[in-house]
């Protein structure tokens, strides 16, 4: 399976529901993780005949009658994501049920049946996607956190301080925090790569910077500065943020640090991640290679209109990010 890279972030073609859907490769990936994909071929369906609907908010004009006729069974047989709308999506679209995921759930439909995606392929991601028992609960084990506790969205990112496209992220959930502050809690979990041999070195800097309430302000500095991360580099990075550096290389190698990062990476390979950034919003994980975005998911978590927001104007190495708390170990 070829592994793909991010574009703009969260805007990439369907083309991994092509090749299997429920292997999501985005971002940077370890080399040696892939996962098997069946060859067998689509059974033939018995669901009854259905006649072509249209809903609003969702362009099926691009369509063939063909990919028409298959979007419009797929949409009246799979259930809304909401387990107190027990109807199926083009209903709760067209009757405007409460439950705001179903036009995005047709929406991906859509979208995958564009990409030449099989029904019983789609059908498959449908339920890893959408379906309520595929929730995941993450326990926050010291990890770093931003925003209130009880906010009614939650953002678990697993990085790696390696990866370019997970500093390509930093300003993109660095916008959804400002433009929903408040509402949004983001768990920032360290994942390195095998192969980016400077990534857990700085995970611990950032880490011990976090003991000093800097954790945050350290994150963006690494990131930007992504091509620098020696340990002198690391040091100078302590000392421009007026760490007590003796306190910071103290708690590198500290016991609490390296447990949450341990059992951070111990996660990461329990759920199976293949690369970086993973992001989970509310327990379900953003799919990056389908054509949606990180605030359209949050937005629909939220039951609002998504937003055009762009990053930030003010990324300073001192400012403290919009909306920060730091929880460190």
């Amino acid at each position: 399976m070829k592994l793909l890279g991010v574009g703009p972030f969260g805007s990439i073609a369907l083309r991994g529901l092509v090749l299997g859907l429920s292997a999501l490769a985005s971002g940077c990936h370890d080399s040696q993780a892939g996962a098997s994909q069946s060859s067998a071929a689509s059974s033939a369906s018995a669901t009854p005949e259905v006649k072509d609907v249209l809903l609003a908010g969702v362009d099926t004009s691009p369509m063939t009658p063909r990919e028409r006729h298959a979007w419009s069974s797929l949409v009246s047989s799979v259930l809304a994501p909401c387990p107190d709308v027990p109807v199926p999506v083009a209903q709760c679209v067209s009757e405007k049920r409460a439950c705001p995921a179903c036009l995005q759930a047709a929406k991906w439909v859509a979208r995958a049946v564009r990409a030449g995606a099989s029904e019983s392929q789609i059908e498959h991601a449908y339920r890893d996607r959408f379906d309520p028992s595929t929730v995941r609960t993450f326990a926050i084990d010291g990890s770093p956190t931003r925003g209130p506790d009880d906010a009614p969205v939650t953002i678990v990112e697993f990085a790696d301080f390696e990866c370019p496209h997970c500093a390509a992220a930093v300003p993109l959930i660095d916008a959804i925090m400002q433009v929903h502050a408040g509402k949004v809690r983001l768990v920032y979990k360290t994942f390195t790569l095998p192969f980016h041999t400077r990534g857990e070195p700085a995970a611990r800097a950032a880490m011990a910077a976090g003991v000093q309430g800097k954790f945050w302000e350290m994150e963006h500095v690494l990131f930007e500065r992504q091509q620098h991360l020696e340990d002198a580099d690391l040091e100078r990075y302590a000392q421009m943020l007026k760490l007590d550096v003796p306190r910071w290389k103290a708690d590198l190698n500290a016991p609490a640090v390296t447990d949450t990062i341990a059992k951070a990476h111990k996660l990461g390979e329990d759920i199976n991640l293949k690369g970086t950034p993973s992001i989970f919003i509310n327990g379900r994980e953003l799919d990056v290679e389908n054509d949606e975005s990180l605030e359209e998911r949050v937005a629909a978590e939220l039951g609002v209109p998504p937003i055009t927001a762009g990053p930030p104007d003010d990324r300073s190495s001192e400012a403290t990010p919009p909306g920060s708390s730091s929880q460190h170990p």
